[in-house]
């Protein structure tokens, strides 16, 4: 894969200029414990999330709402970081896909404080479930990012 920034009313060494300030921006490959920092916490926040419903006294339809909600909005939250980062690399993405993903996430993250500020829950579940929540958000993000961080510098590199 290449990553190159195209602008149509440049010559080439305007267009070498964009492209090594795009390996300037991503010549830092994530450290193992980075890595490793953010898987974890992918799990630990999912696996939290999903033993709290397991353990809830819930009827098994709202169960079900709260476990949609979570794989809803690590998709959605995936599908920004990645759009972002493919406008950011010069790669096409549709400007209905790249809003969409950002509706989606914020719609997730309504429908559970939505979900939470309805239920009858003591405070300190709801508070659990909304941590569990954005923990596993913000690390499916990071996990995205170092990935797409490891692949550019092993790519450019040459190296697989």
């Amino acid at each position: 894969m290449e990553y190159k920034i195209v602008n149509e009313n440049s010559d080439e060494k305007s267009n070498q200029t964009s492209e090594k300030n795009i390996l300037d921006v991503y010549d830092q490959k994530p450290t193992s414990a980075f890595i490793s920092a953010s898987w974890g916490a992918l799990f630990i926040g999912m696996i939290s999330y999903c033993i709290g419903l397991w353990n809830a006294e819930m009827v098994l339809n709202e169960k079900g709402y709260y476990f949609t909600i979570l794989l809803f909005g690590l998709f959605s939250a995936v599908s920004v970081q990645k759009s972002v980062r493919d406008k950011l690399e010069g790669i096409p993405v549709t400007d209905i896909y790249h809003s969409i993903s950002w509706f989606t996430t914020i719609i997730s993250i309504l429908l559970l404080v939505v979900g939470l500020w309805n239920a009858d829950l003591a405070l300190s579940e709801k508070g659990f479930y909304g941590m569990s929540f954005t923990l596993s958000l913000f690390a499916a993000i990071a996990v995205q990012k170092n990935t797409r961080d490891k692949k550019f510098i092993e790519d450019r590199d040459g190296s697989h």
